[in-house]
C-alpha cells in the first residue's frame, strides 16, 4: 500500500520514496559484496537506518542474499543483543513449513526458540529465550546457522555504540573473535556517536581496530533533494521553487529528518504554491507544538550550558567557541567553563560537533532558541 504522504518520517517503503543516496548505496553494496565489513557513522536522524534498509532492499531484489537489521539501541548486555539477533533471524523464516520448525528446534539448542501463534490471525512466529550463562554459545549457534545456510548473509547492527556501555566490557572482544572467522556473513556497524565508534574501530587498543571500512553519512545534497521534493509536490498539485526549498534546507542545515518533517507538513496543507512565508509559518508552528519540551531541555542543563547552547543557536554554526571573540560577544565567562559546557552538551547530544564547529543537534530546538534569544 502506498503511503498517504510521500515524505516518510519512519520506516522504508520502496525506492520511490527514498531520496538520492546513490553514491552511498553503491559504496555499501560494493563493500558487502566484496567481503568488507562497514562502519557507518552519522548524526541521529540523518537517514542511516533508511539507507541500510534501502541497500538491503536493492540487494535482495537482485541477489539471493539474506539481510538482517538489528537495532541495538535499547540493549544493555550480550544476552539482550543475542535475543534481538535471534528474533530477527528466526523471524525471517517461513514458520509455516514444518521442516523449518524442526530444523530450528534441533539447531538452536541453547537459544531456546519458542514457536507461538497469534490468537487473532493464527499466524506462527518465533520468540527467543536466552539464558545469560549461555549467551555466547547462543551467539555462536546463530552465526553457525548463517554460515552453514548456503547463502551470503548481511547483518546490520544499528546503534552499535551501545555495546561500549555494556557492563561486561569483554563483549567487543568476544564479538570480534567470532566475527573474524565468518566467511559468508558480512556486517554493517552503524551508529550516531562518532567519538565512541571511532574509538571502537580506529583505536589500536580495541578489538575491532581497523577491521572495517569507515563510511560517514552526511546530508542529502540540495539539488537531488529539491528534485525529489518538487516531483512529489507536482503530483499533488503543489509547487515549490528551488529558492524556497533552498531556504528551508539552509534553515535546517540540510538535516534529513527535520527537512522531511517540514516537507511532510507542507504537503499536508495542500497549498498550491509553497512560499517563503509558508515555510517560516510552518516551522514556527512545529516548534510551538514542542515548546514545553524545549523548556524541559533547558531545565535539565546548567546555567553555563544554557548560555552556551543559546549562543550557538544564535550563530547557527559556531566555530572557535573558545576564542575571545565568541566568548566576549556572548558573555560566556572563562574558556574553561565554555570547554566543559561544550563537552557536556555534546555528550548529552544537545550540541553536534562538526569538526571544530558546533551546532544545536535538534534543528527545531535550535530555531526556537534563536527566536527566544533574538
Amino acid at each position: 500500500m502506498n503511503p498517504a504522504n510521500p515524505f516518510l518520517l519512519t520506516g522504508y517503503v520502496s525506492p520511490d520514496y527514498f531520496c538520492d543516496r546513490e553514491a552511498e548505496t553503491a559504496a555499501l553494496i560494493a563493500a558487502l559484496n566484496n567481503g568488507r565489513n562497514i562502519t557507518l557513522i552519522s548524526p541521529r536522524r540523518m537517514g542511516k537506518t533508511g539507507l541500510i534498509r534501502h541497500v538491503f532492499h536493492e540487494i535482495t531484489e537482485k541477489e539471493d542474499v539474506k539481510c538482517y537489521y538489528v537495532d541495538l539501541y535499547q540493549t544493555d548486555s550480550l544476552e539482550s543483543l543475542v535475543k534481538k539477533l535471534g528474533e530477527v533471524v528466526l523471524g525471517s523464516l517461513d514458520t509455516a513449513e514444518e521442516k523449518i520448525v524442526r530444523r530450528v528446534s534441533t539447531f538452536f539448542r541453547s537459544l531456546r526458540p519458542v514457536l507461538s501463534f497469534d490468537t487473532m490471525t493464527g499466524e506462527p512466529s518465533f520468540s527467543v529465550d536466552v539464558s545469560p550463562e549461555l549467551a555466547e554459545r547462543s551467539l555462536v549457534e546463530i552465526f553457525d546457522y548463517m554460515q552453514q545456510s548456503g547463502k551470503r548473509c548481511y547483518i546490520a547492527f544499528d546503534e552499535f555504540q551501545a555495546v561500549a556501555d555494556y557492563a561486561d566490557k569483554n563483549v567487543e572482544a568476544l564479538l570480534r573473535a567470532h566475527i573474524q572467522h565468518l566467511t559468508s556473513v558480512q556486517f554493517v556497524f552503524s551508529g550516531s556517536q562518532r567519538h565512541v565508534l571511532e574509538s571502537m574501530f580506529a583505536s589500536a587498543s580495541r578489538p575491532f581496530y581497523q577491521s572495517t571500512q569507515m563510511m560517514n553519512l552526511d546530508c542529502i545534497a540540495l539539488k537531488p533533494y529539491y528534485e525529489f521534493a518538487r516531483e512529489w509536490f507536482l503530483q499533488h498539485g503543489q509547487s515549490i521553487s528551488q529558492e524556497v526549498f533552498a531556504q528551508l534546507y539552509e534553515m535546517l542545515a540540510g538535516h534529513t529528518w527535520y527537512v522531511q518533517m517540514m516537507l511532510n507538513r507542507l504537503y499536508e496543507t495542500g497549498e498550491k504554491t509553497i512560499s517563503e512565508a509558508s515555510v517560516v509559518h510552518m516551522l514556527d508552528k512545529v516548534v510551538q507544538e514542542n515548546e514545553a519540551t524545549y523548556h524541559t531541555f533547558l531545565n535539565l542543563i546548567t546555567p553555563a550550558q544554557g548560555k552556551l547552547i543559546r549562543a550557538v543557536a544564535l550563530d547557527g554554526r559556531a566555530s572557535e567557541i573558545l576564542g575571545q571573540g565568541f566568548i566576549t560577544a556572548h558573555r560566556l565567562g572563562a574558556p574553561s567553563t565554555v570547554k566543559s559546557a561544550a563537552k557536556a552538551l555534546v555528550d548529552k547530544e544537545m550540541l553536534l560537533q562538526v569538526n571544530e564547529a558546533y551546532e544545536v543537534y535538534d534543528r527545531f530546538f535550535g530555531w526556537w532558541l534563536k527566536k527566544e534569544v533574538g
